[in-house]
């Protein structure tokens, strides 16, 4: 028997071993549903009373059909039709869980004569929650990245390891409890929808809406000055849900931009189809590729991982 061939197989093996990195798991983890909630944002909806209601978030398809085409002329015809629902995706790695959220208006409006320049049919912005996992059921959030418009913006957390990256950090996000747990606060503009993390203040022009999670429950708010609205949580990859419908040409005119025909044609993005204008990332790497886009934005990232364990956008 070659002895030798053994020796060398046997201290190769043992390299493997010694160096192979095992990152901490919980001992019990969270379902994709449950660990969505616990960092659901309450979100402060500012509005218009103007046209307050279509300010309220809803589904895509809340006038009971996935044709993006008539979003805006269904819109006030029945209010009650506008529950609140955010849709969440949850992509993992080894080191960290990203949550992302969107949020859809069926209007992108404006309250002057405007000739299709800024006003667009649907509307979905959002925010990526940056979760590391540290062998709790939940873990610990470290950051928030919003959609706001073109232009991507990054908070973090009082205690948050994380500094300025590629990009700087832009604020504080801040954290209110809900349920007997601290969740981020985020704030939504009227109209145009950019989406930031929630300054402590109050509502311009004091009116607006405060939207709660829940898993189940989806409320529509009964003015523009309902200060407790249950959204309900929908997984964007549940079937027959929005991920189902992405190469629906009645929903998506191209790969992750929504068909629509008033004010500027064809004008709103889901999350795969999310761009920041001038960063180093892809367009959609928020939900797609969310660790290349943490690790672009944040430096102090310690332990970190993008190999991914599950991302159903791949």
């Amino acid at each position: 028997m070659d002895f030798s061939r053994w020796k060398t197989w046997i201290c190769c093996a043992v390299v493997v071993v010694c160096t192979s990195v095992v990152w901490p798991q919980p001992a019990k983890a969270a379902d994709d549903l449950d660990l969505a909630y616990r960092w659901a944002p309450v979100h402060y909806q500012d509005t218009d009373d103007t046209d307050a209601d279509a300010d309220y978030l809803t589904a895509v398809d809340y006038d009971g059909d996935w044709n993006a085409k008539n979003n805006w002329e269904n819109q006030d015809d029945d209010l009650s039709r506008l529950r609140a629902t955010v849709y969440y995706s949850v992509v993992e790695t080894g080191t960290h869980w990203y949550i992302v959220y969107s949020f859809f208006h069926p209007r992108d409006w404006v309250d002057y004569p405007d000739f299709g320049l800024d006003t667009h049919e649907n509307d979905m912005e959002g925010a990526m929650a940056i979760v590391r996992k540290d062998g709790s059921a939940y873990g610990k959030l470290e950051g928030m990245v919003t959609v706001f418009h073109t232009n991507f913006y990054s908070f973090t957390p009082a205690g948050s390891p994380l500094t300025d990256g590629e990009e700087n950090i832009d604020g504080q996000l801040r954290m209110v409890t809900y349920d007997g747990a601290l969740h981020p606060a985020t704030f939504q503009e009227a109209k145009g929808h950019g989406l930031k993390a929630w300054n402590g203040g109050e509502f311009p022009g004091g009116d607006g809406v405060i939207y709660y999670p829940d898993r189940s429950v989806a409320e529509v708010p009964e003015h523009g000055n309902d200060r407790h609205v249950k959204y309900r949580l929908v997984n964007t990859f549940e079937a027959g849900g929005l991920w189902d419908h992405r190469s629906d040409s009645q929903t998506f005119a191209s790969w992750g931009t929504f068909a629509g025909d008033n004010g500027k044609d064809n004008a709103a993005n889901a999350a795969w189809g999310w761009d920041d204008k001038d960063d180093s990332v892809a367009r959609g790497a928020m939900a797609t590729d969310p660790a290349r886009l943490t690790d672009s934005y944040f430096n102090g990232l310690g332990q970190f991982s993008t190999d991914y364990v599950k991302n159903a956008y791949r």
